[in-house]
């Protein structure tokens, strides 16, 4: 698959193209004593390793999002059971011997570093006169391998958190595992460099020209990460140091940066253009859209949505993976868990504009992020209304924000099975969503929007975390209204802005909840209920506590362990 990126050395502005096979190993493709010969063969080498880290969030959103409580992949009318897989992710059920994904993000990410790795050997042989850099130029190339590799590792800490730590191209097989404090050190260390040769997005309105490069604000944000869950890896907190990063970006120190009028202009096809994005993956139509994919958001709804879309055209194709966890019972009662319900966590508030009916305006606008109800579309043929249909059994969907088999009841009735579990749905079970827009067929910017890997708010949102759990319980409400309010018509401010702006109750649970309103679907639910110490003693719908916290962490597959005897397994999985 051919992949665009649009890149700013410094002064410089490029376009290139690459190629992917992914049935290949991949970190051994780049670098040849007689590869580097003119200036675009250094910008090429260099962002080679993008490509494949675009292609690598597929593994880290399964991991990230369907172990925890706001998504659920229920069996459909005997679809999506695939060997019980989604229940072992649901349940913290996974052995070292079934965990696909788990091994996909370890592989995936060290492909990734050892073609970081590579480039960065590469470009430490040369000088910049050689290709007519300047220093800050070359500075910038090598950094941005550097913060790439950085991204991997971070990722690595988080899933596995005992990991081999490689930083040359030749070290790989057979490398013992660091200690987590090393590596978060490593982590911490390379940021710290790269924040200072990165260029910098000086201005607002200039995110285009550098979309898809690390800049000095993206490598912060990675910073803030690291910090608000050093807890997590290390065992010592950091959230001063967290506060003290965030702060900065928000200040403007590494760069010019604001948030966006409406919730989904990080995600339009015009998103290389807002200044909340502050690191997204280059993506068009005809060259490389992962996310576009169906480990992401291709299918976040139904199988035979293409028809409702009117994108049947686009390539990307539909599915039921990943719906809403619900928040009714079959008697039509609402549950009391303290997790999961995400639309009911975006109901508790009035007037959210988020929780319209999802549709495209024309023009490339859309409103709205669910799908539920009937889904009503035009039949191009006949010019009839219809209403989209199961993908083989016979009847109308009506999705509803429950689980259950409801076939084709009416939508006031209720099943007589009152069995809501994983195993037990249809294709009416969960609301659907749309983060991303499916523009149609005949739009212009169908599947033009890049990926957003890091926003404004999430370092506004780690800001107010840390305040929060320094007792400053006002301050941290202000950052969060600061987003929050462009979520919900003026009039009703009052009643959702939190205190002293408005009159809704601010504290701990209420954080958590935020992170799942402001983020819902985006990769990283599982890291802020571990965060929370709810991730294994939590209970969400079929979901009780685990036993204990290994899965806290995920195994490292026995096909892993085999292939390095230097490899210890991760506590509570065995051998």
């Amino acid at each position: 698959m051919k992949f665009l990126y649009h890149i700013a050395a410094a002064a410089s502005l490029a376009m290139l193209s690459g190629c992917t096979n992914l049935d290949e190993t991949l970190y051994d493709q780049v670098g040849s004593e007689n590869y580097y010969n003119t200036k675009m063969d250094v910008i090429r080498a260099t962002f080679r390793p993008f490509e494949h880290a675009f292609w690598s969030i597929g593994s880290r959103h399964v991991l990230n999002e369907l172990t925890a409580d706001q998504l659920i992949t229920p069996t459909r009318d005997g679809w999506w059971y695939d060997g019980g897989k989604w229940e072992r992710l649901h349940y913290h059920t996974w052995t070292v011997d079934d965990l696909g994904e788990a091994q996909t993000e370890w592989n995936g990410c060290y492909q990734g570093i050892m073609q970081c790795n590579l480039v960065i050997e590469d470009l430490s042989r040369f000088t910049p006169e050689k290709f007519g850099f300047t220093d800050i130029e070359f500075n910038n190339l090598k950094a941005q391998c550097r913060a790439l590799r950085a991204w991997f590792y971070l990722r690595l800490l988080d899933a596995f958190r005992n990991v081999p730590l490689v930083t040359t191209y030749s070290d790989m097989p057979n490398e013992p595992q660091a200690d987590p404090a090393v590596l978060f050190s490593f982590i911490e260390n390379e940021l710290k460099d790269c924040t200072r040769l990165l260029v910098r997005k000086d201005g607002l309105g200039t995110n285009a020209s550098i979309q898809g490069q690390w800049t000095q604000a993206a490598a912060a944000s990675l910073l803030v990460r690291l910090y608000l869950n050093a807890e997590v890896y290390t065992g010592s907190e950091r959230y001063s140091d967290c506060a003290v990063v965030a702060q900065d970006i928000l200040d403007g120190v590494y760069g010019d940066y604001r948030l966006a009028d409406s919730w989904d202009a990080a995600f339009d096809w015009d998103n290389d253009r807002c200044d909340e994005v502050i690191f997204g993956f280059p993506a068009s139509k005809g060259y490389t859209h992962w996310h576009y994919d169906g480990d992401t958001y291709a299918w976040t709804v139904p199988a035979k949505a293409a028809v409702f879309f009117d994108d049947t055209k686009s390539g990307v194709g539909h599915n039921t993976k990943y719906a809403a966890s619900p928040s009714y019972d079959l008697n039509g009662e609402l549950y009391d868990y303290e997790l999961g319900m995400p639309v009911q966590n975006f109901r508790k508030y009035p007037g959210d504009v988020r929780m319209k009916f999802y549709r495209n305006l024309g023009n490339s606008r859309r409103e709205g992020m669910f799908l539920f109800g009937y889904l009503e579309y035009v039949d191009p043929e006949t010019g009839a209304t219809k209403l989209l249909r199961a993908p083989e059994a016979p009847y109308d969907l009506y999705l509803r924000d429950a689980v259950g088999k409801f076939q084709g009841m009416a939508p006031d009735k209720w099943p007589s099975d009152k069995n809501s579990v994983l195993m037990n749905g249809d294709h009416n079970s969960g609301w659907h969503f749309v983060k991303y827009p499916f523009y149609s067929d005949d739009d212009p910017n169908q599947l033009e929007s890049d990926y957003t890997e890091i926003r404004l708010p999430e370092i506004i949102y780690s800001l107010a975390e840390c305040k929060m759990r320094n007792g400053d319980l006002t301050g941290a409400a202000k950052l969060l209204n600061s987003v929050r309010k462009r979520n919900y018509p003026q009039e009703n401010h009052n009643n959702v802005l939190y205190s002293p702006e408005g009159n809704a109750r601010f504290d701990e649970k209420e954080m958590l909840a935020e992170w799942g309103r402001e983020f819902f679907a985006e990769s990283r639910r599982r890291i802020d209920l571990v965060r929370f110490g709810k991730f294994n003693s939590g209970k969400w719908w079929d979901k009780n506590p685990d036993a204990d916290n290994h899965t806290a962490i995920f195994p490292i597959t026995r096909s892993i362990l085999n292939s390095n005897p230097d490899l210890v397994q991760n506590p509570g999985y065995g051998r």
